[in-house]
């Protein structure tokens, strides 16, 4: 896909995303034996060590990776359980908001992730374990197959600032299906077509139910786009791909309802993430605001106006599009278009998990009952009482509460109707 590199990770992304006492922000110094945040699960990890030989037979959930290092050659590979064990919940994100941050990494690190080289230009298929790749991305339900590497896996850790963690890894020779995949319908017939443009197909396989995770994997694979076109994604660019082309889609939409009416916030925590949302009266703005307990630094933010940025979020990257695509969905959904001020808090017990956290947590609180207020202040005294950062420090970085409290609106200049003359 064309212009996929500028979706890479920025610097600050990495920093504050990986940061630990031991790496210190530098992911690749971490060995899992020695990392604080990973005591409760090291000694599962040496007993399924002891299980682990070069021949895999399981289900993949389904999943598949892509990486970036070494663009445009990458490592690329599914992701197999050693055992036969129950695969439904190792790779579904939206199911994880109320386990414990040590059982989501026991759940990744049951996962074997097989590797090999390959050119992001080869994403037809031209090999069997390429191809048996895109089918186990074509997949809506848990796909049986085998896998022989060549040699038993490595246990170091693999964290990112976008994607889910990676456990145990090691180079493959092959890799077959043992059973026919279940593929919807639309999924197959999107696929098929050589000649739609990936925005446009993504866009149709969202309104017709096909989750994120699921879009992730076809673009990350080489599904997705005119044929001549397609290639292989770093599935993290392919997670913040996905937010931001569905995303926008919304907001074309969005931005035509009419506006909200009244302060309605809306808050939810999990996986040691709290995120608030404020919807305030006004034609469609976003912006998103990210806070770290303990960083001495104020929170980054970055934000758009009704027509979208021309430029990247380079504060906030990935996190910016996770959270704002949750916002765009409850608006479409309620035909409101409103300004969003989104306040996503970090506590200090987090460990590197992607930004999955704020697309599923920003959805659980809007299916909570939200709050409606008739002021922007009212509102403002609950929201102090949600966060642990100081509400003054995440005003005093949110460019669009500035311009709120600061724009003139058309009744400002209307004589009320109270001290009207009557005639």
């Amino acid at each position: 896909m064309r212009g996929a590199r500028n979706l890479a990770p920025g610097g600050r992304e990495r920093r504050v995303e990986v940061d630990c006492p031991v790496c210190v922000g530098d992911w690749k110094r971490c060995r899992f034996a020695t990392c604080p945040k990973l005591r409760g699960v090291r000694e599962w990890t040496r007993e399924a060590q002891r299980h682990q030989g070069t021949s895999l037979y399981g289900a993949t959930p389904p999943a598949a990776f892509v990486g970036q290092w070494g663009y445009p050659r990458v490592l690329v590979g599914p992701l197999l359980p050693p055992t036969d064990v129950d695969v439904s919940l190792m790779d579904a994100e939206e199911r994880w908001l109320g386990l414990p941050l040590q059982e989501i990494l026991r759940l990744r690190m049951s996962m074997v992730r097989g590797k090999r080289p390959q050119r992001v230009e080869v994403a037809a298929p031209d090999d069997r374990p390429l191809e048996a790749l895109q089918e186990v991305a074509m997949a809506s339900d848990p796909v049986y197959a085998e896998m022989e590497l060549t040699k038993r896996p490595n246990l170091d850790i693999y964290f990112s600032p976008r994607g889910k963690p990676m456990g145990p890894s090691a180079p493959f020779e092959s890799f077959e299906l043992a059973e026919n995949p279940t593929v919807p319908r639309r999924v197959d017939y999107i696929v098929s077509d050589g000649d739609l443009r990936a925005g446009p197909g993504t866009w149709d396989l969202y309104e017709h139910g096909i989750g994120q995770r699921h879009l992730t994997r076809l673009l990350s694979v080489g599904l997705l786009g005119q044929t001549r076109h397609r290639r292989l994604v770093p599935t993290e660019w392919s997670i913040t791909a996905i937010d931001d082309i569905v995303g926008k889609h919304l907001r074309d939409r969005v931005r035509y309802h009419p506006e909200l009416g009244e302060v309605h916030l809306y808050g939810a925590g999990a996986v040691a993430n709290n995120v608030q949302i404020l919807l305030l009266p006004g034609p469609w703005m976003f912006e998103a605001l990210e806070g770290w307990e303990g960083h001495p630094a104020g929170p980054a933010s970055d934000f758009e106006r009704a027509w979208g940025r021309k430029d990247y979020p380079t504060n906030l990257v990935g996190a910016y599009h996770a959270s704002r695509l949750p916002v765009l969905e409850h608006l479409d959904t309620i035909r409101r278009q409103a300004i969003a001020l989104v306040f996503l808090e970090v506590y200090r017990e987090w460990i590197p998990l992607g930004v999955w956290r704020f697309r599923e947590v920003a959805r659980e609180a809007f299916r909570r009952r939200g709050r409606r207020f008739s002021s922007l202040d009212e509102a403002l005294e609950v929201l102090r009482g949600r966060l642990r950062i100081p509400l003054d420090r995440w005003l005093q970085k949110s460019t669009l509460y500035s311009f709120y409290r600061n724009q003139r609106r058309l009744e400002d200049f209307v004589e009320p109707s109270s001290a009207r003359s009557h005639y």
